[in-house]
């Protein structure tokens, strides 16, 4: 059986991740490779960066994020640049508790799940590979074992940075089974687990009258102070805190602001000096960078508290809003149905459709003048609009302040997109499916206010507005493709007529031979399909040339697919001659074989190049086929 196979290999590759030594033997990996003992910000901001980095439009994509988390690069380039960069060059800002704010379901908790998870991986890596001290309960680094008073002249010869001092039980080891000699303690290497509670802690509060600060710095054993005598003797202590496993990774705080005072303030010293105070001990050092999470509500009332001011200033708040791209959002939705066991068909643009309504009601108004919500949206997504360009995206986002903090949450959609995909009757959903299960999820919602629904409900028209434009397109290619030749001659008698009017030449009639001027009227019918005005016109046509001279010298044929503009001109020019043949053929209740073969041609082209299903393909010509003859 194969997965015995795998089981075996695996077996080999965790043995592999196995190294035991001496700290002898650690120092001169550690002097080989000074990456070993990077501190712990330092780690996960390698490990994010060692996935890949790509910039795009002026703004860098971490592939580390790319599977998961959609439509937040500039979120992300903050978090990454702004905080983890600099926590990693040792700046102030590793003093901080990292505070991810924002509206629920915005992916606050899958960002810190795939660091947590990113960590397990990195350090199953030859370049993520961690050293700790054999036996400590806090897997601590072993360069501890230098007395503070050598640590200066090591980092002279070395240039590696030591920070941090053993912990109460390997004080004690170091004294009673090594009898003070550092260099023949053992060491070894270790993988971060959040399952076996190594480099990986995740803190949740609960009931305040039952939850105990044990749980984030360990416990007495009283079991065992018979035995050691004594409280303070490091074995009668369970070094078993979220904040002792923690140590060298990343501890994780689940709705901070929701905790009790005492456990807020446990982390002032943690975060500010980078030890924590637990039993009768000393200040017990430990490198992890913590992380929170909260809604913008528990946020702003905590910050309006006067107690919280001392742990307030500690605290590097990270906005987290919703995904302002309709592409992106698409893809959130794809990714929580690729998780899902189903057995039936989406639409294509079904769930573009609920995502225009998603990123609507996240968007703010602009107070520029020609600019409303669904311009505001395709811009974006990347697209230019009338008036607007890219370029001015950053403009509309700042004077947008708190945009995407509140809206349709991606719950709401994908639970609504379920109840489309579980009540269906056919194998199939389409954007009507998805839009009208949105209305009537609103319909149910017994907290959302009437001038909230009504909002809502104008934003669901405006996505099946955009939704009725995608139809008519579909089937309008669908039936220029079956028009294709006639496309194509179109296409190339208009490049006639525009190589005559730049040059000052005559067009020959492909028929009588005769010497006619270039056929204004042709051409202005189809610059006018995609809004080339009467001014415009002669840059457009020489560009045109400029292209078709380009291919020319470069051996290459300029053809129907070459020019992305001019073949949608041309597409729209051939739909509005074919509009008449198109409303009969797809109203008619009983086509004649010719109707009927056009119609099985259109329909295949939309399963074999569009995506579609037999079924959707022929609801979206029976549709497009309603519009157009509205």
């Amino acid at each position: 059986m194969r997965i015995l196979e795998q089981l075996e290999k695996y077996r080999q590759q965790e043995k592999k991740l196995t190294w035991e030594g001496t700290f002898a033997d650690y120092l001169q990996l550690v002097i080989e490779n000074p990456k070993i003992a990077r501190l712990a910000h330092a780690r996960i901001y390698d490990m994010i960066i060692a996935a890949g980095v790509e910039e795009v439009n002026g703004i860098k994509r971490y592939k580390f994020f790319a599977d998961e988390i959609f439509g937040l690069d500039r979120t992300l380039e903050k978090l990454v640049e702004e905080y983890l960069h600099s926590a990693a060059r040792r700046l102030d800002v590793r003093k901080r508790i990292l505070l991810l704010m924002g509206p629920v379901s915005g992916g606050k908790s899958t960002l810190v799940t795939m660091l947590k998870r990113g960590l397990e991986q990195y350090t199953r890596t030859d370049e993520g590979a961690v050293y700790a001290i054999k036996d400590c309960p806090m897997h601590e680094e072993p360069l501890h074992l230098i007395p503070r008073e050598l640590r200066p002249e090591f980092q002279r010869e070395y240039g590696i940075y030591i920070e941090g001092n053993l912990c109460p039980y390997c004080q004690l080891m170091l004294e009673e089974k090594y009898g003070g000699r550092a260099e023949d303690v053992r060491v070894q290497r270790i993988v971060f687990s959040e399952e076996k509670r190594i480099g990986i802690g995740t803190f949740s509060p609960s009931d305040p009258k039952s939850q105990d600060i044990a749980d984030l710095t360990g416990s007495i054993d009283f079991s065992t102070i018979a035995e050691y005598g004594s409280e303070s003797d490091p074995r009668a202590y369970r070094f078993d805190g979220e904040l002792n496993k923690a140590n060298r990774g990343i501890m994780e705080f689940q709705e901070m602001l929701k905790c009790d005072e005492k456990f807020l303030y446990n982390l002032l010293s943690l975060s500010q000096e980078g030890n924590f105070k637990a039993g009768r001990f000393a200040l017990i050092s430990a490198d992890e960078m913590i992380v929170a999470h909260t809604n913008e509500a528990e946020y702003r009332a905590f910050i309006s508290n006067p107690k919280n001011e001392a742990l307030r200033s500690r605290i590097l708040v990270i906005p987290i809003p919703y995904n302002l791209k309709v592409s992106e959002e698409v893809k959130i939705y794809e990714k929580l149905i690729r998780q899902a066991d189903i057995d039936v068909h989406i639409a294509p643009y079904a769930l573009w459709a609920a995502a225009i309504f998603s990123v609507l009601s996240r968007l703010k108004e602009s107070k520029k003048q020609g600019m409303d919500l669904v311009k505001k949206m395709k811009l974006y997504d990347g697209e230019d609009v009338e008036g607007f360009k890219q370029k001015d995206v950053a403009e509309l986002m700042a004077e947008a302040e708190g945009e995407g903090m509140s809206g349709v949450d991606p719950r709401y959609v994908i639970n609504r997109i379920s109840s489309a995909l579980i009540t269906s009757d056919t194998r199939c959903i389409n954007a009507l499916d998805i839009l009208r299960a949105l209305k009537d999820g609103l319909d149910q919602h017994p907290s959302i206010t009437k001038e909230e629904k009504e909002r809502l409900l104008n934003f669901l028209a405006l996505a099946r507005q955009e939704y009725d434009e995608v139809a008519k397109r579909e089937v309008q290619r669908a039936f220029v493709y079956s028009y294709e030749e006639s496309a194509r001659a179109l296409f190339n008698n208009y490049l006639d007529n525009v190589e005559a009017y730049v040059n000052h030449t005559k067009v020959t009639d492909p028929i009588t031979g005769e010497e006619l001027d270039p056929n204004e009227k042709l051409m202005r019918s189809i610059e006018e399909q995609i809004g080339v005005t009467e001014n415009a016109k002669k840059a457009f046509r020489e560009e045109i040339l400029i292209r078709l001279s380009s291919y020319a010298r470069k051996g290459k044929v300029f053809d129907y697919n070459s020019h992305e503009r001019l073949r949608e001109a041309i597409e729209k020019k051939l739909f509005a001659d074919l509009k008449d043949v198109i409303k009969i053929t797809t109203s008619t209740r009983t086509p004649d074989p010719e109707q009927l073969k056009r119609i099985n041609a259109v329909i295949d082209r939309l399963i074999k190049e569009h995506g579609y299903c037999p079924i959707c393909a022929n609801e979206l010509l029976k549709y497009a086929g309603s519009l157009l003859n509205r």
